[in-house]
């Protein structure tokens, strides 16, 4: 019987006897790390015709990652379980002439009368996201939010107050 899940995989896992040994020593030897245990547990398992449920009971995984190994296991044999798959690279790094923009426009006055730059207008301002902007004021240690200005009062008779209030 070959183990067919509900996202129609039908994997059937056959392993040689030289394979099965070197699968036997990999599970076996604790100076291996654990996910390769791990995985060796997994095509054993299923090399005795187990379903992915009872072998995902069995060596503590879910049964996408039984699947994952067994069709790993097929494609490329025991060495494909010792190494993992390359991956694309995450997001490229933002180029360090748009961190020069960000840091040179936290600097300046805001622009509609406000009073500091917020993440937001920064971002919309640059075309970048908020996040990249919050992670650039980190690194340089910025905090528009936290520059002390002096309010001015818009009353018309703010000076006779001052006057007033202070004596001069």
């Amino acid at each position: 019987m070959c183990d067919a899940g509900p996202m129609a995989q039908t994997v059937c896992v056959i392993v040689s006897a030289a394979d099965r040994e070197r699968l036997r020593a990999i599970s076996g030897d604790r100076n291996q790390s654990r996910k390769h245990m791990e995985r060796a547990r997994i095509v054993l398992a299923s090399a005795e015709r187990e379903p992915a449920q009872r072998v995902a009971a069995g060596v503590g995984v879910s049964r996408p990652t039984v699947w994952r190994w067994q069709q790993r296991y097929a494609e490329v044999g025991v060495e494909g379980l010792l190494r993992d798959k390359t991956r694309k690279p995450g997001k490229t790094p933002i180029a360090a002439q748009t961190t020069a923009r960000v840091v040179a426009l936290t600097c300046t006055t805001p622009p509609h009368q406000a009073t500091h730059w917020t993440g937001r207008a920064m971002a919309k301002a640059i075309g970048i996201s908020l996040r990249s902007v919050q992670r650039i004021w980190q690194v340089h240690q910025l905090q528009p939010h936290r520059i002390r200005t002096f309010k001015r009062s818009r009353d018309p008779s703010f000076a006779a107050k001052l006057a007033d209030v202070v004596g001069l």
